[in-house]
């Protein structure tokens, strides 16, 4: 695979032009990469079915996951405000971040890549058709669905951001990921001799077990 920053007219740094491959890409620079992705929720109201976005974005070598917002549609102005809250010099989710990985979607609008390449983090548009190269943030979106959204029926924007909010919770504190085999982060102290305990949320469907500490 020809270095896909090229192929796409980015004029990427020097050190990124003689990696070959994108794995290659990825590993070279895996603590500052982040990727982000939308994915689309529908709500029942009023009879009627309403789609929702939801705007996410994942810090690559972690998995960690930010819900960066979540509304019937989003406009420009909103995602380069996003922009301008994820790069945030005390609190960003990227302020220690170089590279954002997202696909053409029109949102991603030259003011957004702007607000990020001011904060020093590099707009990289990935080629068009090609999800396997954002494969982390669409196992994130398959398994948010799989395992807690496709089991729900919203009637309010409330509900389902309750709902996001808690799978991410669950997401980072208590659900094992296999590919790092750990939980991205632990708050819940456990001890070896101490009996099993079941964990829940939003009633029985995110269910986790651990040996808690008394």
């Amino acid at each position: 695979m020809k270095n896909i920053l090229l192929k796409n007219g980015l004029n990427p740094e020097p050190d990124l032009i003689v990696k070959s491959t994108w794995q290659e890409f990825l590993s070279s620079h895996w603590d500052v990469l982040a990727a982000c992705d939308f994915f689309t929720v529908e709500l029942f109201v009023g009879h009627k079915l309403i789609r929702c976005m939801v705007f996410f974005v994942m810090e690559l070598s972690t998995r960690k996951v930010n819900i960066a917002g979540i509304t019937p549609q989003f406009h420009g102005y909103q995602v380069e405000q996003i922009a301008r809250n994820l790069t945030d010099d005390t609190d960003g989710f990227l302020k220690d971040k170089r590279y954002l990985i997202h696909d053409r979607d029109p949102l991603y609008t030259k003011k957004f890549q702007a607000i990020l390449e001011s904060s020093a983090v590099k707009s990289v548009k990935l080629p068009p058709k090609s999800p396997d190269l954002n494969s982390y943030c669409e196992r994130f979106i398959l398994s948010i669905k799989s395992e807690c959204l496709n089991y729900l029926i919203f009637s309010s924007g409330e509900q389902l951001e309750y709902a996001v909010h808690s799978y991410v919770a669950y997401y980072h504190h208590e659900r094992i990921h296999q590919s790092l085999n750990r939980i991205i982060e632990p708050i819940h102290a456990t001890d070896d001799k101490a009996e099993i305990v079941c964990i829940e949320r939003l009633g029985v469907l995110l269910k986790s077990y651990h040996r808690l500490a008394a």
